[in-house]
């Protein structure tokens, strides 16, 4: 388990004292809106510490500050930081460097923006390591559970799932050999078995390496398996209020023509110019306002199917057909109205949200440019798509770098709605959300689905989520689909080894469910 003994001795605080102390904090945006209201923190060596509170609540600008950087126009009003005795927000950009460089590492929310993507995974660590030899670095992998002789140290950042992303930017900041460890919602969008894998890691990190660990975190369940100290932000202050649809009964799955139909679709990654080959004989049918959920372990495929559908990935085989209409491969070979037609919603919402855009920029544009809304009637619109996905009228008029994760994730779904899709592919929507707010996003898709007959393809490590919200489910395993069927029965009587092992987070010999790619 302790692949690095003595990798973390250097420069903690000595037991017992804070690593880290926040008091009375308080952040202001230049308007003078409250981001953070008198929050207060303090991390100690050997310990874990969750900061919960709903999406919007100032979980990530509590972590930020005390990195020494708040989003850009905020300032501290009030309130005191200290990390390893030094105020980072007051420190001079050389010693503020210094600072994070050795002593304080930072996992945000959407690792894989933040790393590079022309990088391969082994340098992207031995660039920031302090041993940089090879035996150091397959250490460091091996500590944060990936795999390091199938050539994933090779591979770069696009061909890696986002549970590997997150894993490789853990290793990342771990291989500077910090005191102190902030991580962002470090198990969005991993499913259950890795998400208990990395809570396991966390606990061996604080324990065996007297790290002080800050997360953010709005999963109950980790929290109670995972912290020592939680500070609850819900009362710091208040937070936009999601309109709430009545819960409708699933209906049956529709027996109508298939709205998508995909056939022996196959596709691989480049890896040192050769294919390896990631979907194998994919097929799967969409009928029209039917809900299609597909599981599966962490980089067993999921995302590359979405990204294929949608024309982002080149298949190497098979086809797409869209209401009996051959897609191109390719999205800028499809026409306009194929592309309207089929809508992604994407796991990491920052990296695909222009950030010199406002949010009302960015939803008017599928408006405009899918003919949904003329310009004078856009504004108004916009409004709308805000108010389904439970976002007050200000926000238009905010930059993406100035919401929380899980607002970024509802405007990112708005962008998706404008452009009227007949079919909305999801990837780990919900995955940046509280419960709550989860809740109320999903029954929204519901009502739109219900409402206008749309086709919903809901990937999710929330098997939860995925068992109330979806009519047949699809189960993928090393890129291949092993099992499909009604959501119910697949749930309910599991009888395929990976689908049992999902649905119980065991496997079928009893052992715990590892995941191993």
């Amino acid at each position: 388990m302790n692949h690095t003994p003595d990798w973390y001795s250097d420069s903690r605080a000595s037991d017992g004292k804070g690593a880290v102390r926040v008091s009375g904090l308080t952040v202001t945006a230049p308007n003078g809106r409250l981001l953070l209201d008198g929050a207060d923190l303090e991390l100690t060596p050997g310990h874990v510490t969750a900061v919960v509170g709903p999406s919007g609540c100032g979980k990530t600008t509590l972590l930020r500050a005390v990195t020494g950087t708040l989003p850009q126009g905020t300032e501290r009003t009030t309130g005191s930081i200290t990390v390893l005795g030094q105020d980072p927000l007051a420190l001079p950009a050389p010693a503020l460097r210094a600072l994070r460089r050795h002593h304080l590492a930072f996992v945000g929310q959407d690792p894989g923006s933040a790393l590079n993507p022309r990088m391969k995974v082994r340098r992207l660590l031995s660039e920031v390591a302090v041993d940089k030899s090879a035996e150091a670095i397959r250490a460091q992998l091996a500590e944060v559970r990936l795999p390091v002789d199938d050539g994933l140290p090779d591979r770069r950042i696009g061909g890696l799932s986002g549970g590997q992303q997150r894993r490789v930017a853990l290793a990342r900041a771990l291989a500077r050999r910090p005191a102190v460890l902030l991580l962002d919602e470090p198990t969005a969008g991993l499913d259950p078995a890795l998400r208990d894998e990395i809570a396991d890691l966390l606990r061996h990190l604080a324990e065996s390496h007297r790290l002080a660990i800050g997360l953010s975190c709005h999963d109950p369940a980790l929290v109670d398996r995972l912290a020592d100290e939680v500070v609850d932000l819900s009362g710091a202050r208040p937070t936009a209020t999601v309109r709430q649809v009545a819960p409708k009964p699933a209906p049956i799955a529709p027996d109508g023509p298939p709205t998508l139909t995909v056939t022996a679709l196959h596709a691989a990654h480049l890896h040192r110019g050769r294919r390896v080959p990631v979907l194998h004989d994919i097929g799967l049918t969409l009928a029209a306002g039917s809900r299609l959920g597909v599981v599966g372990a962490s980089g067993s495929g999921k995302t590359t199917l979405l990204r294929a559908l949608v024309g982002l990935h080149v298949p190497t085989a098979g086809s797409i057909e869209l209401e009996s209409t051959g897609l191109a491969p390719t999205a800028h070979r499809r026409s306009r109205d194929q592309r309207r037609r089929l809508q992604l919603v994407p796991q990491d919402p920052l990296g695909t949200l222009n950030p010199s855009r406002t949010v009302g920029a960015a939803l008017r544009r599928p408006l405009l440019l899918h003919r949904r809304s003329g310009r004078a009637e856009a504004p108004g619109r916009v409004l709308e798509l805000l108010e389904q996905v439970g976002l007050p009228a200000a926000f238009a008029d905010r930059y993406p770098h100035e919401l929380s994760g899980g607002q970024r994730q509802r405007v990112s779904i708005a962008r998706a709605l404008a452009a009227d899709p007949d079919v909305l592919i999801c990837d780990e929507v919900t995955s940046a959300l509280d419960a709550d707010t989860a809740v109320a996003v999903m029954d929204v898709l519901t009502e739109l689905r219900d409402r206008r007959d749309l086709s919903l393809i809901l990937v999710s490590h929330d098997l939860h989520l995925v068992a109330d919200r979806t009519d047949s489910v699809v189960v993928m395993s090393e890129g291949r689909i092993v099992d499909s069927g009604p959501t119910t029965q697949l749930f309910s009587s599991p009888t395929h080894p990976v689908t049992v092992a999902l649905a119980t987070g065991v496997a079928p010999g009893g052992e715990k469910l590892r995941t191993s790619w």
